[in-house]
């Protein structure tokens, strides 16, 4: 994998992971932040440029998907989970 390819990307996965933690929903916060890490994970060793190129353009549709969801869900205010209030009682 040449360098420039190699910090395109790095700086993809930085970006999946930023926008993903803006998931207002605790349960599409940690779907999404466990789907980025398994699939860059998975495919860390990809070498072939085709499919490189193949699973970048997947990657940035899938980065579309998720600052689309994040815009709906900060639309619609829900009840917090039984984690997330525990976790705000902690922090206090």
């Amino acid at each position: 994998m040449a360098i420039s390819s190699k910090s395109q990307v790095l700086s993809l996965y930085k970006i999946l992971l930023k926008e993903s933690k803006q998931f207002p929903s605790y349960n599409y916060r940690t779907y999404a932040l466990r789907r980025v890490r398994d699939a860059f994970r998975e495919n860390k060793n990809v070498d072939d440029p085709k499919t490189l190129e193949i699973l970048l353009n997947r990657a940035w549709d899938s980065l579309a998907v998720i600052q689309r969801q994040v815009a709906i869900g900060k639309l619609y205010s829900a009840q917090k989970t039984v984690v997330e209030t525990e976790g705000m009682k902690k922090a206090s």
